[in-house]
């Protein structure tokens, strides 16, 4: 098995504040266990993190994370939000590294 930063996205753009933080990470989960959005097993969602309407999702297997990156527009819905929010995902690796230069 990859490890885990290889096999982890960076998802932001979560709308921050609008429902309990264990709701939002189900319906995170969801949205990328879904074949429709290029998903799959899902390992871990880590939602709230340091940075407002940021989360990390971590896929059993590293292929999930080509096919996800892949998909054009992910937008999060469900019937508990009034509205669709476009998502922006992003390899973990990548986005640790722009923290250090």
């Amino acid at each position: 098995q990859a490890a885990k930063s290889a096999r982890t996205v960076v998802i932001t753009g979560i709308p921050d504040g609008l429902l309990h933080n264990d709701v939002m990470t189900d319906i995170l989960m969801i949205h990328f266990q879904m074949s429709k959005n290029n998903g799959g097993d899902v390992e871990e969602v880590t939602y709230p993190t340091v940075r407002k309407g940021v989360a990390y999702v971590t896929f059993e297997d590293q292929e999930v994370v080509e096919s996800v990156l892949k998909k054009d527009e992910h937008r999060l819905e469900d019937k508990r939000l009034s509205r669709y929010y476009p998502l922006n995902v992003t390899r973990y690796c990548e986005n640790v590294s722009s923290f250090i230069v």
